[in-house]
């Protein structure tokens, strides 16, 4: 394989392909905290961009050389997804119902938070590994690299969009969030089971 237009396109079309989830996150994010700062945007952004290049990485090393236990742990991806995006979406919806004065600054999502966030969202990408297992080392690390930065972006326009949303929501913007992370966990469920 060579670094030709196909090569490029295809990294591109795979970053966009799988920034699509955390894009989602990133619009839950910003609308959870409508006053982000940029600083904080680029951390945020740069996390699931980070998760969203290893993975792929990590995909495509396990390719080339335990496939055959990868295979195995495929189909729980989906499971794992489900489980950490139900968590933390349930987790927003409860702060997003509490009773608490709604005069009270939002609170940030953890770093903790974000970091599971950016494993659910990533986690389907470890199969990426399969679909670039012809690359050579050097083609897949430029792939997850294009990927990461096509992330990165995206996620930024979802903090922006969720930050505009997340002020004229107000206090519901929780709740809207937690909604969303849960149906980008099923989603990530249904696509894995059924599809």
């Amino acid at each position: 394989m060579n670094f030709n237009l196909m090569f490029w396109t295809n990294s591109i079309l795979l970053g966009v392909g799988l920034a699509m989830d955390a894009f989602s996150v990133s619009l839950a994010n910003g609308l959870n905290e409508p006053k982000m700062k940029i600083s904080r945007m680029a951390l945020i952004a740069g996390v699931f961009a980070a998760f969203q290049a290893i993975m792929p990485m990590t995909g495509w090393l396990l390719v080339h050389t335990i496939a055959q236990k990868f295979s195995q742990f495929q189909k729980f991806i989906p499971w794992i997804a489900l489980i950490l995006l139900l968590f933390i979406g349930g987790n927003m919806l409860k702060e997003g119902f509490s009773n608490e004065d709604e005069a009270e600054e939002i609170k940030q999502v953890g770093f903790l938070a974000l970091l599971i966030q950016g494993i659910a969202t990533s986690i389907d990408a470890l199969s990426v590994g399969f679909t670039i297992a012809d690359y050579e080392v050097i083609m897949a690390i430029i792939c997850a690299l294009i990927i990461a930065v096509v992330t990165f972006f995206i996620c930024i326009t979802g903090l922006k969009i969720g930050k505009k949303v997340g002020t004229k929501l107000s206090g519901k913007a929780n709740i809207l969030g937690g909604v969303i992370l849960i149906f980008i966990g099923i989603e990530i469920f249904v696509k894995g089971v059924f599809f």
